[in-house]
Order: C-alpha cells, then structure tokens, then sequence
C-alpha cells in the first residue's frame, strides 16, 4: 500500500510540476535566516524518527548548526513541495524520488552537486549503490543518495509448515516462464480451498479459496517493482532500452509477454487473488490468513514480520532463468535552487551521506541504507530481534539489483500506462495491448 501511495502522489507531483516556472525566488524561510537552521523534509514518518538520531552528532560536529526535520504525509508532501518552489519557501534540503530527478532539475528547481563536491573533496565512492540513478541528463550530479528499495517473498511460516513447505525451499524458489519452475509448485501447494483441499489435491476447487498460495502480482504502476518485474528480470528484460534516460520501454519483448501471461494465469487458476480482488495491505492479507505468501517492498521488512501471533519468514526473490535480479528505485537528498543557505546545508547532506549517521539511523531498519558497511549495521542489529535481512545483502553484493532509469514526461507515461496494465490484468484486453504500450512509451519519451 506504502508503494502506492507513492506512486499516486508521485503522479500528483508530476502533474504540479508541469505549471512551475524556471524561476528562483530571494524570499528566505525565517527558519533559515543567518544561515544556522537547516530545513529538511521527508514524507516518512520512520525516516523522520530515525534521522533526528543523527542530530546529536552532526550538531557536535557542527557547534552553532540546528536542523529542523519535517514529515509530511506522502499524499500532501510532493504537493507542499511544489507550492515551496513556486512561493520560495522550499525547505533547504529534502528526500526525493528518482521519477522526478527530472522535472525538478529540468526546471531548475534543484540544484547541481558537482561544484560542492568538488569544492569539499567529498567523496561519492561511498555508496554502493545509488549515485548514476541521480545523474541528469547535463551529466551534473543532483542528488546524494540516502537509501535503496526492492523487493522480498514473506511467508506465513505455519501455512508453509502446513503444506509441506519448508523456509529452504521457498527461499531457493526457482521459476521460468514455461511451467513455472518449483515457484509454481509451492504456491500451487500453499494454496488452500474453503474445503481444505490444496492446489495440487484431487477435487481442489478454484471457485472457492480460503488461502491464496502468493498475494496478487498484477499491478497497474509501469515498473512493477513488487510485483512481475522480478521475475521478468530473471529472464534478463530491463524496464528501459537504456539505463537512464530510455527511448523505449520494451513491453512488446517476447520474456515480457510471456512473464505477464504466466502471472497472470495464477489468478485464473485459483492460486493468487485476481486483479483488485483484495485491498488491504500485504501484511493484512497474511495476517488475515487470506494470503500464504506475498512479495512486497523491503521497507515492508519490520511491519510484515511483526504481525501479531503470525511468525513470518523473508526470503529473496526467484531465481530465474539467469539468475535473480529486480529494480531498485533510489531515494536521495536534493538540495533547492533557491536556499541562502548553502553551507550549512550541504555539511548537512553530507553528514546524512555517512557512513556514521547512515549506520546510527539505518539500524531501525526504517530504510535500507545506500552505503553496504551500514546495511550491514542494520542487518546485525534487527537479528538480535529476530529479523533476518541477510538477504538484501545478498541482492546487493550479488549484483542482482539495477537502478530504476530516471525519464523524461514521467506524468504522461503513468497516464498513458496504467490505464491499459490495468485492462490487462482485469480481462478487458489480452497480450495484444503489449506492442501498443511499447510504442505509446517511445512516443511519450521521445517529446521534448
């Protein structure tokens, strides 16, 4: 749901965006004035708690510098933003999405990094991941990476106990888009019908079921992040003919038909809620008993493993036919345009951008930080709860992750896209809609 949410109010944003004029203001926040308070933002009420554990350090470091950490709701904050850039009272600093890298920097709405790193020697090697996603198309750096998402399987460990289903064999789930591999299988078995019969039991009735083997995978957003895209990725299909700045995004592939027509017969056959059917959150659906398993975002990672009386497991995505892989979407610090406030500013970026304040914040677990030796730190302290992130370290360190590509009319392809992802998925078009929304891509990226 947290997804969503974000991509709607990234939608919104992009939207806003397009009335904005390429015009600074010299209206100062009083907050900033004397260039000692720093104004930063983020829509995640977690990140918020977590990063002012930051505070006391910068501060020490920094005698005379205050931050002032403000949260928004994801509905209101692109929206607040915007109405920032067009009064001037943007905050100094924020948290961005890579989808709009785009219309903020092309309206020169943020502003490029390059002469501060260059000036300060800081060092961007830092990172493990992360950085190339917040390269405009100018080339110039915009954005300090601050975390990475992507995606894991969560699994009701009694249901899986229940059919016969052990934690290995889910978390070594194999698939292809023929005949699905042993994920087919175990979500075949792991599915439950109102009279207790499971998927691959004589008399299992699809017209009745009690217990989903996995949670939907249909979605109508374009890159499917926590839903078919890591298993189209294992055939080795990327979302953009380039990187960053695609010409063409290639729903018209072969892998790509194939993938989205076995996952989408899942629902036919009874084994995953069809398109829509259930609302709630992932973590509700396992809960609830209603779902075995579901794949969702690695910030689902602390609320789905602490459902009441419900243990949990996490496991990677699927390997396929060339191994795992998925997109990772990047968030970062952007710094606005238009503050007076540069210096203090750009120590506070930078500090977020360590290896210190990324290892004190991270280890709630409230994000998954861009610099390995403090995903680490997080790794080992959410183990002495019971957590087990190990493998987002593996996906990492694997290389099974490739960066969201940053684009161009980021608000006409959600537009354009979901609408016909959507008619796909509920039956009201069939394979055939893939070519066209392959060439609505080029037509949609290739404008000025």
């Amino acid at each position: 749901m947290k997804a969503k949410r974000i991509a709607t109010a990234l939608a919104l944003a992009l939207a806003a965006t397009t009335a904005l004029a390429a015009c600074g203001s010299d209206k100062d926040s009083a907050d900033s004035a004397g260039g000692k308070t720093v104004n930063w933002w983020t829509w995640d009420e977690r990140q918020a708690a977590s990063y002012k554990k930051c505070l006391p350090g910068f501060e020490a470091a920094n005698p005379g510098i205050t931050v002032k950490i403000s949260q928004y709701a994801v509905d209101d904050y692109f929206t607040k933003l915007t109405a920032g850039f067009v009064s001037g009272a943007a905050p100094d600093a924020f948290q961005n999405s890579v989808p709009l890298l785009g219309a903020y920097a092309g309206q020169k709405q943020i502003m490029a990094l390059d002469d501060q790193i260059k000036k300060t020697n800081y060092d961007l090697s830092v990172f493990d991941i992360g950085v190339e996603s917040w390269k405009y198309t100018d080339g110039k750096q915009y954005g300090i990476p601050l975390d990475w998402a992507g995606a894991a399987i969560y699994f009701n460990e009694d249901k899986a106990k229940d059919a016969g289903v052990t934690a290995d064999d889910i978390a070594n789930m194999t698939w292809n888009p023929d005949d699905g591999g042993t994920f087919d299988k175990i979500v075949t078995k792991l599915t439950v019908d109102k009279n207790g019969k499971h998927g691959d039991q004589p008399g299992f009735d699809k017209s009745k079921i009690a217990t989903y083997g996995i949670a939907s995978l249909a979605s109508g957003d374009f890159n499917g992040q926590t839903s078919w895209n890591p298993f189209v990725s294992t055939t080795g299909w990327r979302l953009g003919d380039k990187p960053a700045w695609p010409t063409k995004f290639p729903y018209d592939d072969p892998n790509f038909v194939k993938t989205l027509e076995y996952i989408k017969g899942l629902g036919d056959r009874g084994l995953m809620p069809k398109f829509g059917q259930l609302t709630v959150a992932g973590s509700q659906q396992i809960g609830s008993g209603q779902v075995a398993m579901a794949q969702g975002g690695t910030w689902d990672a602390t609320s789905m493993t602490k459902i009441p009386g419900v243990k949990v497991g996490v496991a990677p995505t699927v390997k396929g036919p060339q191994g795992r892989s998925m997109i990772s979407n990047s968030n970062a610090n952007n710094i606005y345009a238009g503050t007076k406030n540069l210096d203090s500013t750009w120590k506070w970026v930078t500090y977020m951008g360590s290896e210190a304040c990324q290892s004190t914040a991270g280890a709630d677990a409230t994000f998954l930080p861009s610099i390995a030796k403090s995903l680490q730190v997080a790794v080992d302290a959410q183990k002495k709860d019971g957590l087990d992130l190990t493998g987002f370290v593996n996906a990492l360190n694997n290389g099974e992750l490739y960066p969201a590509p940053p684009t161009a009319n980021g608000q006409q392809l959600v537009d354009t896209i979901q609408p016909l992802f959507e008619a796909y998925f509920s039956g009201e078009k069939d394979k055939s809609v893939f070519p066209e929304m392959a060439a609505k891509t080029q037509e949609i990226l290739a404008k000025q």
